[in-house]
């Protein structure tokens, strides 16, 4: 922002306080000299028809405070759009940028006469709703460290638990890219020393990190779309491969409304059933969300995929006859 237009706001400001103003206590606000003051309101008037008068009583003031600077071209609904998007954020994501999008988006709003604000407030309040369900403890000093890693390509080491095996660890972390998978899945994306290969770590996993000054050159045959689109879910590991899996008819609808995957092709059966066919790397994922579908899915291929959810059903069968 030019020091003249940070002036200017300043200036708004001030005129909509309930303080008297005169060209010496704006200048002494602004620390300029009463000229360059002048000189300030001048331009508000003659530039953007600004309704300002001086008298004595009352010094400079707006005859109409409904008018806005125009320092912003922003519409109604683009203030809404941005107020449903900071909700939905971090509704979804957490709270990492939770303070800074209420601020900037109070601040926007005083380019808005205030009835239409408090409208758009109280419909995004109570007329729109966003729910995520199980909600994350995102850490918003992890996140902007994190963040700051990325920027300036410099490794963190951090202390990292494992949900998976119950257990922590000290990691050290070449953070590439940084992912929000499906909304409240927080992700960090990069090449774990200890592993020596491109890895995914939850970032409300992370119970301590420190940005090291050492740097680092991501590797040249990372692309991240390519990864990105390769994975199901969020399982980065293995090598590509095909995958079939037969939906009956009765499920079919459900995986016809959406797109799993960047290489899903739909197989169309006349009974109404589907076959879903897609190249994805791992499978773990893969095996929990098909069982989610319950009989209505049948994985044919590859083989690994079908042995992993025969041997989970076959724990599970034995597991429930041996409660009963």
């Amino acid at each position: 922002m030019s020091r003249h237009l940070e002036r200017l706001l300043q200036i708004d400001a001030l005129l909509r306080s309930k303080q008297r103003q005169t060209a010496d206590s704006l200048a002494q606000a602004l620390e300029v000299s009463e000229r360059t003051a002048r000189s300030d309101i001048a331009f508000l008037r003659d530039r953007y028809h600004a309704p300002i008068e001086f008298d004595k009583q009352r010094g400079y003031y707006y005859t109409d405070l409904e008018w806005r600077l125009p320092t912003i071209s922003l519409s109604t609904g683009e203030l809404f759009a941005l107020t449903i998007g900071a909700r939905m954020l971090e509704a979804y994501s957490g709270s990492a940028y939770a303070l800074e999008l209420r601020s900037a988006i109070t601040r926007l709003s005083e380019r808005l006469p205030e009835a239409s604000w408090v409208d758009l407030q109280q419909l995004a309040e109570e007329r729109i709703l966003f729910r995520s369900g199980a909600q994350v403890d995102l850490n918003p000093e992890v996140w902007h460290t994190l963040e700051d890693a990325c920027r300036m390509q410099k490794s963190v080491q951090m202390h990292y638990y494992t949900a998976s095996r119950n257990i922590a660890s000290d990691r050290k972390l070449d953070p590439y890219l940084l992912h929000i998978y499906r909304g409240t899945n927080p992700y960090v994306i990069g090449y774990c020393h200890q592993r020596q290969e491109i890895r995914w770590f939850r970032v409300d996993r992370i119970k301590e990190l420190q940005l090291l000054e050492e740097t680092f050159v991501p590797d040249p045959t990372f692309d991240a779309k390519d990864h990105l689109e390769m994975i199901f879910q969020h399982e980065a590991g293995g090598v590509p491969q095909p995958v079939s899996i037969w939906f009956d008819a009765p499920t079919a609808p459900y995986v016809r409304e959406r797109r799993w995957h960047p290489t899903q092709e739909l197989e169309e059966h006349l009974d109404g059933s589907v076959t879903l066919h897609m190249v994805v790397r791992g499978l773990n994922d893969l095996k929990r969300w098909v069982m989610g579908y319950g009989k209505g899915a049948i994985v044919r291929e590859p083989p690994e995929l079908v042995e992993m959810v025969r041997d989970e059903a076959q724990t599970m069968t034995r597991l429930y006859r041996e409660d009963v």
